[in-house]
């Protein structure tokens, strides 16, 4: 198996005068293989992504890019290879700007300029017309307002995206259309996804791998088939058990 992306190696954290939120956690994302970070809220995924982004350091172990562990000095060409897409498309958009300047901010954050060829490749790529940005995010539904920060995640072609809980604010129909995207956009452009999600269903779609978080700590972890199909932990047992299901 090819190197890892990025690595978590006996993470912990612990926030000023709390107790610890994670403890000794590894993870490795290996390019080509979609990660699923499942655990019930409270369970550290928020803030194993945090620390994951380069948001915030860990109190104890290392995280490494490409095998090297991730400093200040680095951080600009991780942000080259790693972006990000949050829960709620209404809230993660600036209302005030154009959607062309909104998907631009990657490129102007790395220094890339703003070039609209690549803002309409990024918007065409995610199934929205390159008129989309000239328009104002009040303009779109939930379901577009989340193409359009997907958009803006690709446009400066990542080697990973870091999504937490991406279709959760989303009804189901257009959960599906978002979750078919990302796959399609696995496939077309190399992307590797980490995704964090309550979603069991999401997870079995999108991802290779599944890790399990209980209260910061990993308890299980494996190809997904193995952890949702014949899960080894009972904390895992009981995350399935919990999933609803429709009367027979």
């Amino acid at each position: 198996m090819t190197d890892p992306i990025i690595e978590a190696s006996k993470v912990g954290f612990t926030y000023r005068g709390g107790k610890p939120v994670l403890n000794d956690v590894d993870l490795a994302v290996h390019p080509g293989q979609n990660v699923a970070l499942v655990g019930e809220s409270g369970a550290g995924k928020t803030t194993l992504l945090r620390l994951l982004l380069g948001l915030a350091s860990p109190t104890d172990g290392t995280i490494r890019f490409d095998g090297t562990p991730l400093t200040r000095t680095r951080l600009r060409d991780y942000r080259r290879a790693v972006q990000a897409v949050f829960q709620d498309p209404y809230s993660s958009l600036d209302p005030r700007h154009r959607i062309g300047r909104i998907v631009a901010e990657p490129l102007r954050g790395l220094g890339l300029g703003t070039d609209p060829a690549k803002v309409a490749a990024a918007l065409e790529a995610v199934g929205l017309p390159a008129d989309t940005a000239t328009r104002y995010p009040h303009e779109f539904s939930g379901g577009q307002r989340q193409r359009i920060a997907i958009a803006r995640a690709i446009v400066g072609n990542p080697r990973l995206l870091l999504a937490d809980e991406p279709v959760s604010a989303l009804d189901l129909t257009t959960r599906v259309r978002i979750v078919d995207l990302l796959g399609s956009l696995c496939a077309d452009r190399g992307l590797t996804i980490l995704l964090v999600s309550h979603d069991l269903g999401v997870v079995a779609e999108l991802c290779q791998h599944t890790a399990v978080l209980e209260h910061g700590r990993l308890v299980e972890q494996g190809p997904t088939s193995q952890v949702l199909g014949e899960p080894s932990h009972p904390y895992t047992r009981r995350l399935l058990e919990s999933v609803p299901r429709l009367p027979q």
